[in-house]
């Protein structure tokens, strides 16, 4: 398939910057957002709750994840439920899989799907994991599990039998949702729509490749011979080349 508008596949955006946000919150294609600690510091966020609070009212009633960021689950109640104070039915709390300890989150899972806190479980790798996440998510609330399947590809682990794994531990839990996170290349929506993912979040970069889907080869075979072109003319590149000699030498150059 090569065909972006025949995907069932939903696409949310993942990023922090405001500008960018706005930007993807204007194309049709952008289901949902996801953010994260990490992609907070690289945009520069200081305010959580202003940069929160300026996210929602750019994205609408899309949904959005935020994350927290405490280590002792306790703590990590408290924010979550804060967060979850932030906005209406489309915020989503990102809770770590575990602390950095490895110690479970399934306790801290299970109290705040039973609050009614609707979840993003996230930086899972294996299909373990989301087992043992979904048997903590309350029913009736609805929620998503992060699988990282872009680093499950950079340990050089096809991640795609995984992902099926996952998707068929889903199929007993309808309201909540599998996202294919941390993607590599536009190739893994294809690879998320194909194994029946129902979402896949991307950076601006991944989801900026879109329109070159379905692009004939031989056209951008030649695009990427004048991108060269054009390069080495804008460094001002040379190679100084000595006259050829005799018709004799000639052959033999040849």
């Amino acid at each position: 398939m090569t065909d972006v508008r025949k995907l069932k596949v939903k696409l949310f955006a993942d990023g922090a910057d405001l500008a960018v946000i706005a930007e993807m919150a204007r194309n049709p294609m952008i289901k949902g957002f996801t953010t994260n600690p990490t992609l907070m510091r690289k945009a520069g966020v200081i305010d959580y709750r202003a940069f929160a609070q300026e996210a929602l009212r750019i994205i609408g009633d899309k949904p959005i994840s935020f994350e927290v960021f405490s280590d002792e689950f306790l703590e990590m109640k408290a924010q979550a439920l804060e967060i979850a104070s932030w906005g209406g039915a489309n915020i989503y709390v990102k809770i770590p899989v575990s602390n950095t300890r490895g110690e479970f989150s399934g306790e801290l899972v299970r109290d705040l799907t039973e609050a009614g806190v609707q979840l993003n479980v996230t930086a899972i790798m294996t299909p373990a994991q989301v087992a043992d996440v979904l048997k903590c998510m309350a029913p009736a609330v609805r929620g998503y599990v992060s699988v990282f399947a872009g680093r499950i590809a950079d340990t050089g682990r096809d991640p795609c039998p995984l992902m099926g794994e996952c998707v068929k531990l889903l199929a007993a839990y309808p309201s909540v949702e599998l996202i294919w996170a941390s993607p590599r290349e536009l190739l893994n929506i294809f690879q998320a729509d194909a194994v029946g993912c129902p979402i896949i979040t991307a950076t601006r970069d991944v989801l900026s490749k879109l329109p070159l889907v379905g692009k004939d080869l031989g056209e951008f075979s030649l695009d990427t011979v004048r991108m060269f072109r054009k390069d080495a003319l804008a460094a001002g590149y040379a190679i100084d080349v000595s006259p050829l000699g005799s018709p004799q030498e000639l052959v033999m150059v040849k």
